[in-house]
């Protein structure tokens, strides 16, 4: 492979997001030997610790074939490990009441769930603390004329004079706002110390109300939590989405009780044994994917700065791995950034498309009223189009 157009060069990644943390692993993995590897610093401007109100957030990731997460994990060196963290899809066939997949060559299971703290600290461990500094942001950028990429910085750490930094390729997430999928949702972490109820301590899935345009995503967290999310139909964003302390996420609670009402234990008990401090409260969004244009400078866009998803594709985690190591071998196999970057989104942009528009159907599905839920329960019964089980309500 001829990659010396990116020998010795420097490359910025903004953000140690999964599709960056999975491309730089993947410049190692596929690098050609002999070659002056590309330096890679990648800046976060968060800290390595968890969010407030992200301890809850957990993640699908597919392995029924060579698109999903757990097929870039094996490629990247860290199925191993990621596999160590799975709260759902071990020991057990990846089965849905309409279908059934069956592992992907090389992988022991179709699919996992894992919490998205404990993946992305799988890939910050592979990647080491030396690429990644933390509580660093990448503020601003412009093209000069040499071509290279201007970068200015912000942090504790950065000195005044050195505020700006060349780059011969600049990955970032743009400063721009997905679209409102019409759906929000609100959720938290329930902690059960004894064990978590049947059945949600074997299956994760969506309860789907009877026609009202309303669902409950459930999942284990971990052996003792269980993850879960209330979503319906909404015109407009409902403001704010920030929680402003306890009492308003208590309230949110008990909202999610008084919508839910109508479903099954043991949904009141894990409601009951949620905290307040891992409540959040979010709009479903997702934007379009782009193709990339180089006049505006040696600028790539992956992960869900090109193809932002909600949470119901199931697949934003397992197209950020896959685009991480999507881009490198593009770049390694490439004799210029040009014949990449085409190569690139020639495989990205039809596959995020896809998945966008099946979760636009998952949507439809989990929130459907009237004749269109009359006529997705007749087709499905007690099956899904989703990537997990569904049980309907009477």
């Amino acid at each position: 492979m001829d990659a010396q157009f990116l020998a010795g060069k420097n490359i910025i990644i903004a953000g140690a997001g999964i599709s960056g943390l999975s491309f730089t692993l993947a410049i190692r993995q596929l690098w050609p030997a002999g070659l002056e590897p590309p330096h890679i610093v990648i800046y976060e401007r968060d800290s390595d610790a968890v969010p407030p109100g992200r301890e809850g957030y957990s993640l699908s990731l597919a392995g029924f074939d060579e698109t999903g997460g757990l097929y870039a994990a094996r490629d990247l060196g860290i199925l191993d490990e990621v596999l160590n963290h799975a709260t759902q899809g071990l020991g057990n066939q990846f089965v849905f009441k309409v279908m059934k997949f069956k592992p992907a060559a090389g992988l022991p299971t179709a699919g996992i769930r894992i919490a998205r703290k404990n993946l992305r600290k799988v890939l910050t461990n592979a990647v080491g603390p030396g690429q990644i500094k933390w509580n660093t942001a990448c503020v601003d950028a412009k093209k000069l004329p040499n071509g290279k990429m201007l970068v200015t910085l912000s942090g504790d750490h950065i000195p005044a004079d050195k505020s700006t930094t060349e780059c011969d390729l600049l990955i970032i997430k743009p400063d721009d706002t997905p679209q409102y999928a019409g759906v929000m949702q609100k959720g938290g972490l329930a902690v059960f110390p004894n064990g978590i109820p049947q059945p949600v301590d074997k299956n994760w899935g969506m309860l789907l109300s009877a026609g009202k345009g309303m669902a409950c995503f459930l999942s284990p967290y971990d052996e003792t939590s269980v993850a879960w999310g209330i979503s319906y139909r909404a015109p407009t964003i409902e403001e704010p989405l920030k929680l402003s302390g306890l009492e308003d996420a208590q309230q949110v609670i008990n909202d999610c009780k008084e919508l839910g009402k109508e479903f099954p234990e043991p949904f009141q008990s894990i409601l009951d044994a949620t905290d307040p401090k891992d409540v959040s409260r979010l709009a479903a969004r997702d934007k379009q994917p782009f193709s990339h244009d180089l006049s505006l400078g040696p600028v790539i866009f992956i992960g869900d700065s090109n193809h932002a998803v909600s949470p119901f594709s199931g697949y934003g985690a397992s197209l950020a791995l896959k685009y991480g190591w999507d881009l490198s071998m593009q770049l390694c196999k490439a004799k210029s950034l040009a014949e990449a970057v085409k190569a690139y989104d020639a495989i990205s942009v039809p596959r995020a498309n896809k998945v966008l528009k099946e979760s636009h159907q998952r949507i439809d599905m989990g929130h459907a009223t009237g004749l269109n839920y009359l006529v997705n329960r007749s087709l499905f019964g007690q099956g899904s189009l989703c990537a997990y089980f569904v049980v309907y309500i009477q």
